[in-house]
This record gives C-alpha cells, sequence and structure tokens, in this order.
C-alpha cells in the first residue's frame, strides 16, 4: 500500500485551488464523443500538474451531495501512456480511461488524471519493469526487483483537487481498495466503491490475476483463465536471475557494508521464485534439479558473490527441510513453499534426552544466512549419535562476529543456546536426514529428494566461485580497453602482446573452470534415474575432484587477473578486489580445500576405498 504525504493529512488543511478551467471534446478511436472541462491546479501537495476532467451535469451532482443526495462519481486515473496513448494490451488503463469517460459522462462527476506512471516509478523504470515481466515476473515483482515500492502511489494532491471544487462526498469507480483507503484517510467521504468493467485480453490476464492477489483488486476472472502456481522452465527461471545480475553489482558494495544481503535484493529474489525451486511441488515449490539449482548459484555469484553464496545455501536448506518427516514439514511449510533456514554443524552442540525431544547446549558458527532465516538447522551430538535440531531463529543467541577479509556480506554469524529444548519431532539423526533414502523421499516425488544430501552440500562454492571468475574476466577485459600502462608505449593495455597473452591465460584458466564444472553436474545428474540414487567410488571420486580443479581454475583466472590490472584495482571498493578476497575464503571450503580432496579422489580412482566414510567426502 502507499504511504500517505505527512504534508497533507486532510485535503481541506492544505488547500489547493483551480488554476485555470477550459472546454475540451474528447473523442476516442471508436467514436465516442463528450465534453469536457479540463481544470489545472495552484498548491498541489506533490508539485505535480495533475489534471480534473469534470464530466456531464457535474455542478448539479456537487449540489445533491448531502447525505440524501447522489454524490458525484469520481475515478483516479494513473497516467499509463503505454496503454492510454498507445493502446498497450499489457494493462487495462486504456480501456478503464475510456469506461470511466462514458461512465461518469453519463451521471455527472470527475475523472482525475494524475501523473503516476507505472504506479509512481516513472515512464522508464516502468519499461524496465516490462523486461523483467517478460522473464517471468508479475507487475508488482517486477517493481520489488528495481528496488521500488509494489505501487508508490499517493492520492493526497487527489484529495486535494476533490476539495478545491468542494466534493467532500464522492462515489469512487474503483477496483482498487487502496484508493478508498487513502481518500478515506485524507478525509474524502467514499460512500460508494462502484467497480470498472473487466477488460481482459490474452496479453493483460497475469496483470489483471497480479492485481487481485498482491492488492485484492475486486476483479472477477474466468476461472479458466487464472494462472495456478506457475512453475517456470530452466530457461524462464534463468532468465529471471539474469535480470538481477545488474542489481546485484550495484549492491555489491552495501552488501559488504552491512555484511548481509540487502532487503531489497531479498525481496527481489523471493518475487523471482529464487528460494522456492528445488522445493517439493506438493508444498508449492518448483520441484527443480540440480542442474538449474547450481546455475542460478553461479550467475548469482556473477552480480555478487556473498548473495550467491546466502542465497545458494538458504535455497539448500529449503531442500534440506523437504528431507524431513511429515510432521516438521507440516509446520516449516505452513506459511509458504520457501521458509527461510541457515544450517550449521561446526561445531556440533550437545544434546540431553528428556521427556517430550532433547535439550540442546552449544555455540555453532558459520550460519550462512542467519540474518534471513526464522529457522535454524543445528548439528549436536546425542551419546555416540549425531542429530539435527530444528529450532526457531527466535529461540537463539545470535553473534555478530562475521567480520572477514570476504565473503563478508553473507553475515555468518555464530549461534548459541543453553539447555534449549526442541521437541522430538524436530531432531532427526543425520545419517537418516543424510542418505538417499530420507523421510521424505517417501513424501515427495521430486527426483533431488531422492540425492544424497552431501551432493549439494558440496556444490555452492564451486559455482560461486566460477561465476566470480566469469565476472573478473569481464571487468578485465573492459579495463584492458581503456586503461595506459605506465612504461609502455601502447594506448591501451589491450595493445600489449603481453596482456593480451595474459588474457587469453585467464581466459583459459575460466574455460577450464567452467569444463570442470560442467562435469561434475554431468556426473550428479546422471544419477538421478537411480533407485535409490547411489554413487559407486569412482563416481565420487571423480565429482568432486572435478569440482575442486573448477575451483583451484577459478581462483588462479582471478589472481591472473588481478595481477596484470594495476594498484587501482586493490581499492576496497573495487569489484575485482571484492571478487579477490570472495574467491579467497571460498577457497578454504571444505568443499574446495584440495589436499583432501586430491586424497580421497585418487583413493577412489584407484579402487583402493575412502579412508573416511564417503558421504563425508
Amino acid at each position: 500500500m502507499s504511504v500517505m504525504s505527512e504534508t497533507v493529512s486532510r485535503p481541506f488543511e492544505q488547500p489547493a485551488a483551480v488554476r485555470s478551467q477550459v472546454t475540451v471534446p474528447l473523442r476516442f478511436p471508436d467514436g465516442f464523443a463528450a465534453t469536457a472541462e479540463i481544470m489545472t491546479f495552484h498548491g498541489l501537495a506533490d508539485g505535480k500538474e495533475h489534471l480534473l476532467l469534470a464530466l456531464g451535469q457535474w455542478e448539479q451532482t456537487l449540489l445533491n451531495q448531502g447525505p440524501d443526495g447522489e454524490a458525484p462519481l469520481v475515478r483516479l486515473h494513473s497516467e499509463c501512456l503505454t496503454g492510454d496513448v498507445f493502446g498497450s494490451e499489457r494493462c487495462d488503463c486504456g480501456p478503464q480511461l475510456r469506461e470511466a469517460v462514458e461512465e461518469i459522462a453519463a451521471v455527472g462527476g470527475f475523472l482525475l488524471y494524475l501523473r503516476q506512471e507505472g504506479r509512481g516509478i516513472g515512464l522508464y523504470s516502468k519499461l524496465d519493469a516490462y523486461a523483467l515481466q517478460d522473464t517471468g515476473l508479475d507487475t508488482y515483482e517486477a517493481n520489488v526487483a528495481l528496488g521500488r515500492g509494489e505501487d508508490e502511489r499517493d492520492y493526497s494532491a487527489a484529495a486535494q483537487m476533490l476539495g478545491a471544487l468542494g466534493a467532500g462526498r464522492i462515489r469512487l469507480l474503483t477496483n482498487n481498495p487502496d484508493k478508498v483507503g487513502q481518500l478515506t484517510a485524507l478525509g474524502v467521504d467514499v460512500s460508494e466503491q462502484v467497480p470498472t468493467g473487466v477488460h481482459l485480453s490474452a496479453a493483460n490476464h497475469r496483470y489483471l490475476a497480479a492485481k487481485r492477489s498482491h492488492t485484492a483488486h475486486t476483479i472477477e476472472l474466468p476461472a479458466e483463465i487464472l494462472p495456478a502456481e506457475i512453475i517456470p522452465s530452466h530457461d524462464e527461471l534463468l532468465a529471471r536471475v539474469d535480470a538481477l545480475v545488474p542489481r546485484l553489482r550495484e549492491r555489491a558494495a552495501e552488501t559488504e557494508e552491512i555484511r548481509r544481503v540487502p532487503e531489497a535484493t531479498m525481496a527481489a529474489l523471493k518475487a523471482a521464485g529464487v528460494f522456492q525451486m528445488l522445493a517439493p511441488k506438493a508444498v508449492g515449490g518448483f520441484g527443480m534439479g540440480l542442474e538449474t539449482y547450481v546455475e542460478v548459484v553461479r550467475r548469482l555469484a556473477q552480480g555478487c558473490v556473498s548473495t550467491a553464496w546466502s542465497v545458494g545455501h538458504l535455497v539448500e536448506h529449503v531442500w534440506m527441510l523437504a528431507r524431513w518427516p511429515q510432521e516438521a514439514q507440516d509446520e516449516v511449510f505452513a506459511n509458504g513453499p520457501a521458509p527461510l533456514a541457515a544450517a550449521t554443524g561446526a561445531p556440533p552442540g550437545t544434546a540431553e534426552r528428556v521427556p517430550g525431544g532433547f535439550t540442546i547446549s552449544g555455540r555453532w558458527s558459520f550460519a550462512s544466512g542467519i540474518m534471513h532465516s526464522e529457522w535454524a538447522l543445528l548439528a549436536v551430538q546425542h551419546a555416540d549419535v549425531r542429530l539435527q535440531c530444528l529450532v526457531p531463529v527466535s529461540d537463539l543467541e545470535l553473534l555478530d562476529v562475521w567480520h572477514t577479509a570476504g565473503l563478508r556480506g553473507t553475515g555468518s554469524n555464530d549461534l548459541r543456546s543453553e539447555n534449549l529444548f526442541v521437541p522430538a519431532h524436530r531432531a532427526l539423526e543425520w545419517n537418516l536426514l543424510a542418505a538417499a533414502d530420507n523421510p521424505g523421499s517417501h513424501i515427495h516425488p521430486d527426483p533431488s529428494i531422492h540425492i544424497p544430501m552431501a551432493t549439494f552440500l558440496n556444490m555452492v562454492a564451486p559455482a560461486a566461485a566460477l561465476g566470480a571468475a566469469e565476472h573478473a574476466l569481464e571487468q578485465f577485459q573492459d579495463l584492458m580497453m581503456v586503461r595506459k600502462v605506465k612504461q609502455t608505449t601502447q594506448a591501451r593495455q589491450a595493445d600489449s602482446p603481453l596482456a593480451q597473452a595474459r588474457f587469453s591465460q585467464a581466459y583459459g584458466q575460466v574455460a577450464t573452470a567452467r569444463l570442470h564444472w560442467q562435469e561434475a553436474v554431468r556426473v550428479v545428474a546422471a544419477s538421478y534415474g537411480r533407485r535409490p540414487v547411489a554413487f559407486t567410488d569412482e563416481e565420487r571420486a571423480r565429482y568432486r575432484l572435478s569440482l575442486g580443479l573448477s575451483g583451484a581454475a577459478s581462483a588462479e583466472a582471478v589472481r591472473l587477473i588481478l595481477t596484470g590490472s594495476g594498484g587501482s584495482v586493490h581499492r576496497l571498493t573495487h569489484p575485482l578486489q571484492r571478487i579477490q578476497r570472495d574467491v579467497n575464503v571460498l577457497l578454504n571450503h571444505a568443499s574446495l580445500t584440495m589436499d583432501p580432496i586430491l586424497e580421497q579422489a585418487g583413493r577412489g580412482l584407484l579402487d583402493l576405498g575412502f579412508s573416511i566414510p564417503a558421504e563425508q567426502f
């Protein structure tokens, strides 16, 4: 809902005055004609050039507006250049304008033409929102993805215009309850809400459905055109993510400074459906697979590595929650298909059995995504059994300790509890949760729920490193085309043979990283059709080795790029400097630590058997 202007609490407390009045004959493309008295105003709160069109016997309706009389019919119509002038079918604004003029002219009243294009975000931003809608977002989600409000319109000036004419009691022609609410709060007596027609077309049915679902517009739509939960395709979801990348780059410095993902970014990600991609279809998710998931992480990292890391784990933890027994799932999915949860097991806490469940104590580190989570998944040890406990974040103490060189925006803070009670249905043996044959696999047919848990846990860091290296290469190329290197004869770095060779090396390392990464994804995806899903030692060795080598090649590409980019890129605000620090931290994650990877992968490839439990590799 829009926020009312603080300068006008009621229209008569800061009155406007009619500035001019002129008679204008109107004619619409279908031949309908009417005559309007168009008025302009002094003293409008927002200073914009709003218009009021007085139609029909408007003067008589003002005289009749008492308690027993017929109040003037009023329409607040926000400017829509694309719909009103060019006849765009992406909205219903043009037909609503035409309808309103005829309806008001027949009974007397006013059409207020308000200069609030695109629900108040402006024409260019509205067209940017159209581009996002082409990727699958609805009209409100697109506004949010641009960092704007769902609806930024304010009707204070409209109340002033009505007040200038003495129209204190009106009948409002609208399907939008926000207009009624704002005018009422501003002191206008809306005696009746008169619905507009439904101007449905093949191009605007999602737009109309979004108005109904987001802001409770009183629109009756035929059941057959109402989209159920629309599940995007792999390519559609990736297109939504690609549309977010420029904003992620703009907010990367802010993300690092506030040490968490900005709320505007979180809202845009939610609007794009990113968090529900791995959630089972039965709870309203998309039921997508590993290929989509890791590609989303990789592309998000091309915008902001901290965001990619946080989102990758939050998405993964939705998938983890879908592996729990039904009672726990009923609780966590009660409010939607994407409950956000942080998960950490470093170090595990302790658990004591008590009637009805357990009490747990401990301090857990590296809780990525905790700043946005309502749940926490905590590893605890009970005797010789490792458990995972599902706990509301509100029951835990959050310790602000995440002050790091890289991945600062992940907000991976510590959690602490002392003798916290966890009911039995929210405690599960780790081995059961991690297995292909987990409780959720007997509830949901979605293929990804049947995959051993360690498979997904190892995927985030390599995907984020690859996306970061790809972004670094793009930055390096742009820099080379304009940078003049001291003590050289070339006008720009790109003209130097040595620089060309360095760029080729970096390009080759990124290509190597991508090929290794794709090979790991292919090996894992090939296991989908098996029941139960399981890997041979050789397959596990191959995909883990490929992920490790991909991370190493990504890091080497970033190193080559940074050493060839000059001193200015080492400013903390430079994207390349941030990428280098983020990738350096990624390399210390267990999924990219090469010594144990090389050792265990060698044993698996030589058929010697792993020296650690396979599910830990």
